[in-house]
């Protein structure tokens, strides 16, 4: 017999009774009745329950056991009672009879258990990653997180990609976000940098003839951390494909990812249609560019109803340039007790309000009521109502000024009002492409042009369209909104030197600066680049939208905290003086 088990904790059943097994794990919980001890055992794969009473050889080393313990033991398979089968595991139907034990590790005062459902201080459990991870729901996220990957892999090598494997340690990239940087011992006074994200590269790629390239990529990106986004790495889909256009990509990625969605999205739809929403109306509509259509609900402009109204602080506004009043129906919030709760909300988000009008029934009509309803009259509100397709019963919420001011709040407001109104459904993911970036915009105080958004993106109409207005020049630039979260983010590069050039001219960066930080792509499209795109899609967010999470360290086997330390193995740490010196560096102490 193996050294350690014959079988695993999940794979005795009925078949097995009267066999002489051995089995190794740890030792979940155990049960005294009455001098008769139960032992559930588990193992990654299941669980099996042992037994063991005075009959036993070994039953005193059987009632030292604890919680944790790691043991190996060795038993006879027994049927059990009917009355006591349990339908809910694979081997609920025997159990083990112990005639031999070994402990292999025991375990000392646990800091959290690993039975049950207690809740633990997120730095408890960070500091004690190892017994974290032993827990169900951990081993199934990580488990769910090992068999999506596997599966991404699979439908990428169906699709015609080959995966191919980047620098880990190379130049700072312009991706946007902090690099970390790495000090060479061969170069003193030189960095390297951890990727945050395999751009430039797989670009390059392309130029080199390999057409297809994917990569499950780890990135690195020295950001604030948040729920959604980790502080220090994440892993991503990366892919790239030469001689195709927006739509091409847009083909490509939606089979892997609805693929994946419904393989394990449980009991959850998939929708299938996915609109292309374009990014000033993703932020009209919804007050983000990663909008939750799972909520019905648009907002819409509504300034027309408010100019020169009785309502002073509306009217008073829209004097202003480039201001607007937009309203977010609420159907079925028409009381004042919900609409109370919502002006809170604004309150707590750091408004002075939210301007609300709700209509009900007074027996012999419909009447609007609320603050803005008197001020503005019957004529307006009705033709607000009828605007945004309201009835008795339903109320609106207003939010005014420069739309960048408020879109957020206003983006939360209608989350809040989808999610408490019961108009948000939870069963389904909602997919929406979200397109036509601005490439440009101007800093309200300097009045200087800069990127907005991705500045390798394809502007659309090429060099021509720079020639115009930069602020209404839009690129070829895409991303996948998914219940709310961005899940896929790509573009059709900028593979044409003269354009690029002239794309950075605009925001103030001459060809000898753009050669100085991106020479090795830029020289690279000068011999013969072929037009080409693509895109990357975060394998962390992926997998906590599947897991039903809404904290991305639930499904990061080793995540760093919000301030982005790893308590377990106490990072970062100090240098040692003599690393210091081997690399030519010297600490300045923080006052």
């Amino acid at each position: 017999m193996h050294a350690y088990r014959s079988h695993s904790c999940a794979d005795l059943t009925a078949d097995n009774v009267g066999e002489n097994v051995r089995l190794s794990g740890w030792v979940h919980r155990v049960r005294d009745h009455g001098g008769v001890l139960f032992i559930d055992l588990r193992d990654h794969y299941g669980m099996t329950q042992l037994l063991c009473d005075p009959d036993s050889k070994v039953f005193a080393d059987v009632e030292k056991v604890r919680a944790e313990w790691c043991i190996r033991i060795d038993g006879e398979v027994k049927a059990r009672d009917a009355a006591l089968v349990n339908p809910k595991i694979p081997t609920g139907a025997i159990e083990v009879f112990v005639r031999d034990i070994e402990v292999l590790g025991a375990a000392a005062e646990l800091p959290l258990q690993v039975f049950g459902d207690q809740e633990y201080p997120e730095e408890t459990r960070l500091r004690y990653r190892y017994l974290d991870l032993r827990r169900e729901k951990m081993q199934a996220n990580m488990a769910l997180r090992s068999d999506v990957v596997a599966s991404i892999r699979r439908r990428m090598w169906d699709g015609g990609f080959r995966e191919y494997q980047t620098p880990i340690i190379t130049a700072s990239s312009p991706e946007g976000a902090r690099d970390f940087l790495v000090p060479s011992r061969l170069h003193p006074g030189k960095f390297y940098a951890l990727p945050q994200a395999p751009q430039q590269f797989k670009q390059l790629l392309m130029v080199s003839g390999f057409d297809k390239y994917f990569q499950i990529a780890p990135c690195f990106r020295d950001e604030d951390p948040r729920a959604d986004r980790s502080p220090t790495d994440f892993y991503q889909l990366d892919m790239e494909m030469s001689f195709v256009e927006q739509q091409d990509v847009f083909d490509t990625i939606q089979p892997v990812l609805t693929g994946i969605f419904e393989e394990f999205g449980s009991d959850k739809t998939v929708d299938q249609d996915w609109p292309q929403i374009s990014y000033k109306d993703a932020a009209l509509w919804y007050g983000s560019d990663k909008p939750d259509l799972r909520n019905p609900l648009k907002m819409q402009v509504v300034s027309d109803h408010f100019a020169g109204s009785g309502f002073a602080i509306f009217a008073k506004l829209l004097e202003q340039d480039g201001t607007e009043i937009r309203a977010i129906p609420a159907p079925t919030g028409g009381s004042r007790k919900f609409c109370d709760r919502m002006n809170a909300f604004a309150q707590k988000e750091g408004l002075p309000g939210m301007g609300y009008i709700f209509w009900r029934d007074q027996g012999n009509g419909m009447e609007a009521a609320g603050p803005l309803a008197k001020n503005i009259g019957p004529e307006r509100t009705e033709a607000i109502r009828q605007q945004l397709g309201l009835e008795v019963g339903d109320a609106a919420f207003f939010l005014g000024g420069k739309p960048k001011t408020f879109e957020a709040i206003a983006g939360k407001a209608r989350n809040v009002i989808g999610a408490e109104l019961g108009l948000t459904d939870e069963n389904r993911f909602a997919f929406a492409w979200v397109v036509d970036f601005p490439i440009y915009e101007k800093d309200a105080e300097t009045g200087k042009v800069d990127f907005e958004h991705n500045p390798f993106s394809m502007p659309q109409g090429g060099m021509a369209a720079l020639d115009g207005d930069p602020l209404s020049v839009l690129g070829y630039q895409y991303d996948l909104a998914c219940n709310g979260y961005e899940l896929v983010s790509g573009a059709i590069r900028n593979h044409r030197p003269e354009i690029m050039f002239k794309a950075f001219e605009i925001a103030g960066y001459g060809e000898d600066e753009v050669r100085k930080r991106f020479g090795g792509m830029v020289n690279a499209f000068q011999y013969g680049a072929p037009p080409h795109g693509g895109c990357a899609a975060g394998i962390d967010r992926i997998v906590m939208l599947l897991a039903e999470e809404s904290n991305i360290r639930e499904v990061i086997l080793f995540p760093m905290n919000q301030r982005a330390e790893d308590l377990m193995m106490a990072a970062p740490s100090d240098p040692t003086s003599d690393q210091l010196m081997e690399l030519g560096l010297r600490v300045i102490p923080q006052e």
